[in-house]
């Protein structure tokens, strides 16, 4: 298995169209969630995969302070397959990446909330009164810091 760290001009036409792809599967037709996925914050962006087989089996982006929370952030975290801990591989990387290119202390994620025991496990806190809906799914924020 491969780890890749790009930034979005960096990307592959083929990497860029395989990681949209994922996260429609799995974001847009498997949770029944109609919304804009390429919402212009992936321009400015680290991108985290995990390529397998030749394909992406897990993703996420990692942002700067100020481009979509006050804090660093990770989004759009996506596995193709459960269960074989791919996305605890790609988070900790993520968080890796956070702290490596935005020297992040603290990141801040807006999880949907059936994920919260998943980024509890990797160091996340449920802040206090981070409820919210997103595109009509229940989120949480959470924080991690060192």
């Amino acid at each position: 298995m491969e780890t890749i760290v790009k930034k979005f001009e960096e990307l592959t036409n083929y990497e860029l169209y395989e990681i949209l792809r994922l996260r429609s599967e799995i974001f847009v037709l498997e949770q029944n969630c109609v919304y804009l996925d390429p919402d212009g914050v992936d321009l400015a962006a680290y991108h985290v995969y995990l390529r397998e087989g030749g394909e992406v089996v897990a993703y996420l982006r990692v942002i700067d302070k100020g481009m979509r929370l006050d804090e660093v952030s990770i989004g759009r975290v996506v596995s193709r397959y459960r269960r074989r801990g791919l996305g605890t591989k790609v988070m900790l990387e993520g968080i890796r990446v956070a702290k490596e290119k935005f020297g992040a202390e603290k990141i801040k994620i807006g999880a949907q909330a059936y994920a919260v025991p998943f980024y509890e496990q990797v160091g996340f806190k449920v802040l206090p009164n981070g409820e919210y809906v997103e595109d009509g799914q229940p989120h949480v924020y959470m924080i991690y810091c060192e």
